[in-house]
């Protein structure tokens, strides 16, 4: 976890649980806990990896120690304490009986025989389910496309874990937006670019941040409110409040449970995106795909 970790208060639903009237999964059982009386107030570094450790080993949360959690996080015994105390409990006992007493544990069956490739897989899922309750707030997304529809040109920034996916939406709007700049370079640089995007026009940038969270990013997003661009954000669920850095964020679950994080609601979100954008370009994205179609079918580009 990094020090300029950030979250924004979602509602977390296991949707598709929901719907069969089953109980939501553990892990939305304690993000939902933890988020709710983190609303509103700003946990430090070392309460957000006490958070996230609480929430890795959440299945042993009846048994571990305030000192155990302290190892596990890599911070002080002390700092666990205060962190309960934070949350609005007497202290670390106190919140460890609740959060266990608070844990519902999954209808949804699971063979004995799973490994932990499949556990991901399944993790993964519910990580759609839980975007899938974000994505019924369509005026949401239907911001996100008027603003990146409406900006000529427009910005998009993904540094370090974020850059695939900046990466990734900028190619596929670049067929249909006519100049969309990507920003996947730190340094002084993404301010020079903010600022020509500004001057040529552009009023929004799209940012993607995902763990760990590079300082630059914040640093751009800073910048680009400064000079008067609109920032909107794609980024992971957590703990906090980053409307300080954006004017819209939407947010969507990723999985920690392997070495590397995996990222799949994120990446049907950008896909969400560029069809949200075209909605507001109307005729006009579907004669640039025309063009760009012609263009490459002339230039045999692809094999089929």
């Amino acid at each position: 976890m990094a020090d300029s970790e950030l979250t924004q208060d979602t509602v977390f639903v296991d949707a598709a649980a929901e719907k069969a009237g089953q109980a939501p999964n553990e892990r939305s059982a304690i993000y939902g806990e933890l988020e709710r009386r983190a609303k509103g107030k700003r946990l430090t570094p070392a309460q957000r990896r006490i958070a996230q450790c609480l929430i890795e080993n959440r299945n042993e949360i009846g048994f571990l120690s305030s000192l155990e959690v302290a190892k596990l996080a890599n911070v002080s015994q002390p700092s666990v304490t205060r962190f309960a105390t934070s949350l609005g409990f007497n202290g670390y006992l106190e919140m460890r009986k609740h959060l266990r007493a608070n844990l519902v544990a999954s209808d949804a069956p699971m063979e004995p025989t799973t490994n932990r490739y499949q556990a991901a897989a399944l993790a993964e899922i519910q990580n759609l389910e839980m975007l899938n309750a974000v994505l019924g707030d369509e005026a949401l997304i239907d911001g996100f496309g008027k603003a990146m529809a409406t900006s000529r040109p427009l910005a998009v920034l993904g540094l370090r874990a974020a850059a695939g996916l900046a990466a990734q939406f900028s190619y596929f709007a670049a067929k249909v937006h006519p100049d969309v700049r990507l920003l996947s370079g730190g340094g002084s640089i993404i301010e020079d670019i903010l600022e020509q995007v500004k001057a040529a026009g552009g009023k929004t940038l799209l940012a993607f941040m995902m763990p760990l969270y590079p300082r630059e990013t914040l640093k751009a997003m800073e910048f680009a409110k400064e000079i008067g661009l609109t920032v909107v954000l794609v980024t992971d669920v957590s703990l906090a409040d980053n409307s300080a850095w954006a004017d819209r964020v939407l947010q969507a679950p990723i999985n920690t449970d392997l070495v590397f994080d995996s990222y799949s609601s994120p990446v049907l979100l950008v896909s969400v995106l560029l069809d949200a954008m075209c909605n507001h370009m109307k005729t006009e994205s579907q004669k640039r795909l025309d063009q760009v179609d012609i263009s490459s079918r002339k230039r045999k580009v692809f094999i089929r």
